[in-house]
């Protein structure tokens, strides 16, 4: 299993996460460090301003080529560009690609999306190279589909593909919530793959929450793994992601690896 932390953040701005980038700086001086970006809100924003609709199915953005080349655009050349140059104040070695540069990413196309695709595998030479080398990846979420079509990922399931595909230790996810919850509205700490399932089949969890809960599943294969969804608002938010086990919600593969105790950053 790698000591590869995969970190997704939203595509809010610098301000909003300049935070969570300090702590990522501390983190990546110890251990490799791949961060993936989202850009939903200012993808949604540019769409606007374009007139562009916006159109959502079970959580996913529905894209077509007028939104993929905005959302491009945005996440490639504007959230991308400032992830990196903000990482780079801060003394980190970042580089910044996406799923289609060297084939990183190999995905294959979601059914009623449009210009959506899912990863299922990455090519691990690739960013083991940067990472050798000292370098935080900054990836945006685009890739090519089986047809070598550019396609638009939900950057959570970019992140457990990347994830997966490493044998990452730890996933992490931060988001605008605390953590998941149940039917009575308290915070789970920790939850087994088939407690997630059996949430989203009664639909406690759902709506955009149902693909964050579907990628960290993803990420949790193996025994040792875990996935945690954090709210990135906290001023410690990674930090407490990485040691703290009351701080947002671990989800592993078995019952008895969520209630192992959390091992050290």
């Amino acid at each position: 299993m790698s000591e590869v932390l995969v970190l997704k953040l939203g595509g809010t701005t610098l301000a909003d996460q300049a935070h969570v980038l300090d702590e990522l700086a501390a983190v990546a001086r110890k251990r490799p460090v791949v961060l993936v970006h989202g850009g939903g809100k200012r993808i949604t924003e540019w769409l606007e301003r374009l007139g562009v609709p916006s159109r959502f199915q079970d959580g996913l953005r529905v894209t077509d080529q007028a939104a993929l080349d905005v959302a491009a655009a945005v996440l490639r050349g504007v959230v991308n560009s400032e992830l990196v140059s903000d990482l780079r104040d801060r003394g980190v070695d970042a580089v910044g690609l996406s799923g289609v540069d060297g084939g990183f990413m190999v995905a294959e196309r979601v059914p009623n999306l449009g210009l959506v695709a899912h990863v299922v595998g990455i090519r691990r030479d690739f960013i083991d190279t940067l990472l050798v080398a000292g370098q935080v990846a900054v990836v945006a979420p685009l890739a090519r589909d089986e047809q070598g079509i550019v396609c638009n990922v939900n950057a959570d399931d970019a992140a457990a593909g990347i994830a997966a595909g490493l044998g990452a230790r730890q996933l992490v996810l931060m988001t605008d919530v605390d953590g998941i919850r149940d039917a009575s509205g308290r915070k789970i700490a920790t939850m087994a793959a088939d407690e997630a399932e059996k949430l989203i089949a009664e639909g406690v969890i759902k709506g955009g929450m149902v693909p964050k809960i579907r990628a960290a599943l993803q990420a949790v294969g193996w025994p040792g793994s875990e996935a945690v969804i954090a709210d990135s608002s906290d001023p410690h938010a990674l930090s407490r992601a990485l040691d703290d086990p009351d701080f947002g919600t671990r989800i592993t593969a078995t019952r008895e690896a969520a209630e192992a105790p959390a091992g050290p950053a």
